[in-house]
């Protein structure tokens, strides 16, 4: 039995092909792709999305829930760690 859909190869053929004319575009920064290993998993991508017939990421699948992103930074307790020195001038007072 085929692993890829009629789909999936499609997406690929027409990824390869932009990739040639130098129009393909990577998905994040949008710089132009020039490899062709690059060309091929934006078109299988492409084609999971569109729910073609292909095999999943290699691996392994991640699993649905998990940790919690936190939003940004801790918030400060207002206290700051002492060198154990204290402040004041350059000499001590006797």
């Amino acid at each position: 039995m085929a692993k890829y859909g009629r789909k999936a190869q499609s997406k690929v053929k027409r990824a390869m092909h932009e990739r040639k004319r130098g129009t393909l575009k990577s998905g994040g920064s949008g710089r132009k792709v020039k490899s062709r290993k690059q060309a091929i998993a934006i078109g299988l991508s492409e084609a999971r999305r569109a729910g073609a017939k292909v095999p999943p990421k290699p691996g392994g699948r991640k699993k649905a829930g998990g940790r919690k992103k936190s939003g940004g930074r801790k918030k400060s307790t207002g206290r700051r760690k002492s060198s154990g020195r204290k402040k004041g001038g350059g000499r001590s007072s006797r």
